[in-house]
């Protein structure tokens, strides 16, 4: 049975070392001094101790289409209800969700949630499953671990939306009741990683093997910003590691950049360059490819990879029109990589 200190639950994964504990959830392993919380702000130390201040506290909890996450090949058209708390163990000036992911537990009012609720919202929501999102949902690692074997117990799915920055141990634990992640992958320049996110490249590319390992469904997802990580070299660095490592079957997400949080200074993303990088990835074999943040979009549809029969429509975040047999294009009978 976990146990309560001052601030929360007792974690998972962590050691002591000297007067410190050492949290081992993520490739940051924070040393942390006695009162003192790590680089996320929800794991603390309180006697020697590391809590996890976040146990069942949402900041968040809402019904979105499966699209949203962007999770294009995983039970399309359905509804997944979404559960966001706050704190992430990286601190990127460009976050869209930066008034929970920069926050502190006691900064945000946070909904009191168990995990015997959970599967009852899902049902109350008419919803397929749920997605730990709108922050870093593995930072809550002993929440959702907790309820996803709920869900997963009650026929309904789960859904990661993350940066992919967890060590090995934990992404294992959870792997039997997690069945997709949209990892972001920002770039594949470790400079960058270091610069703006505080944090490295190669974990996620160790995520991204594993997930794939275990059987997770992954998708990938660039955030291009002007200036940043929007070269011809870097787009094919990356595509090319995908082909290699993950196969011609992950989908990839090109996402438009906003001007937002500390980075108000950059412009938009021009259309040519995500059509660039759409252009640069199609040609290095991967199968599907989408241009997001882009309002009334072609490059949001689903192409059948044999024939390039469109066998899924979408508008927004609906989808407008299935040519697909189950698996199927109903044009050709070709195997389009979904899950259902």
């Amino acid at each position: 049975m976990s146990t309560f200190g001052n601030g929360g639950r007792e974690a998972r994964f962590w050691t002591t070392e000297g007067d410190r504990v050492k949290c081992e959830l993520c490739p940051h392993f924070c040393k942390i001094a006695d009162g003192k919380a790590g680089i996320c702000r929800v794991r603390k130390n309180e006697g020697g101790k590391l809590y996890t201040l976040i146990y069942g506290k949402a900041s968040s909890i809402t019904p979105d289409p499966i699209e949203k996450k962007p999770l294009f090949h995983f039970h399309p058209g359905t509804h997944s209800l979404s559960f966001g708390t706050v704190g992430c163990n990286y601190s990127c000036p460009f976050c869209q969700n930066y008034s929970i992911s920069q926050s502190k537990p006691e900064d945000v009012h946070l909904k009191k949630v168990d995990p015997e609720d959970v599967v009852p919202l899902v049902e109350k929501n008419r919803c397929e499953g749920v997605s730990w999102t709108y922050n870093e949902p593995s930072i809550w690692h002993e929440f959702t671990y907790d309820c996803s074997k709920l869900v997963k117990e009650a026929g309904y799915y789960t859904s990661y939306v993350t940066n992919g920055y967890i060590n090995e141990e934990p992404l294992r634990e959870i792997a039997p009741y997690l069945d997709a992640m949209n990892i972001d992958l920002k770039s594949m320049d470790d400079g960058f990683y270091k610069r703006l996110c505080k944090a490295r490249v190669q974990p996620v590319l160790d995520t991204l093997v594993l997930a794939e390992e275990l059987g997770i469904h992954i998708e990938i997802t660039n955030l291009v910003i002007p200036g940043e990580n929007d070269t011809k070299e870097g787009f094919e660095k990356m595509t090319k590691w995908i082909v290699e490592s993950l196969g011609d079957d992950v989908p990839l997400h090109f996402s438009r950049f906003h001007p937002d949080y500390q980075m108000i200074d950059h412009p938009r993303t021009p259309l040519k360059t995500l059509g660039t990088a759409y252009q640069i990835a199609k040609d290095a074999g991967l199968k599907y490819v989408y241009v997001g943040n882009v309002p009334s979009n072609e490059r949001e549809n689903t192409m059948c990879p044999n024939c390039g029969n469109m066998v899924i429509e979408r508008w927004g975040f609906s989808i407008s029109k299935n040519d697909l047999d189950g698996k199927r294009c109903k044009n050709c009978g070709e195997t389009v990589d979904v899950v259902l």
